[in-house]
């Protein structure tokens, strides 16, 4: 299904709602670096990250959690650590023409 349909079905207030946290989740510079870091790098162990971006664990576990919770990474765990990934699938939906069609649909 479209976005174009799905705007006109009765569920455009949750799709909203959606988009609102997706874009809340990307409004911090921290988040950003994380995403950018992930995807120059692949998938990236939480130990390694806490090195790149410089943050002690307990904070980068933060902006993990609301990054994870919005679908824009995805977690693996291999034994006892979490390797993270950027999800491709989200963040290009986000960037694509897809959902500008939301407030600029072609006229029918």
């Amino acid at each position: 299904m479209s976005v174009l349909n799905q705007i006109n079905d009765a569920n455009q207030k949750e799709m909203f709602k959606t988009y609102e946290a997706k874009f809340k989740a990307l409004s911090d510079q921290l988040r950003l670096k994380i995403m950018y870091e992930l995807n120059q790098r692949g998938q990236v162990c939480v130990c390694d990250l806490v090195k790149i971006v410089g943050l002690p664990q307990s904070k980068l576990s933060y902006h993990l959690r609301i990054l994870l919770d919005v679908n824009l990474i995805q977690r693996e765990k291999i034994g006892t650590w979490n390797y993270y990934r950027l999800n491709d699938e989200e963040v290009r939906g986000l960037l694509s023409e897809e959902l500008c069609c939301i407030f600029y649909p072609e006229k029918k």
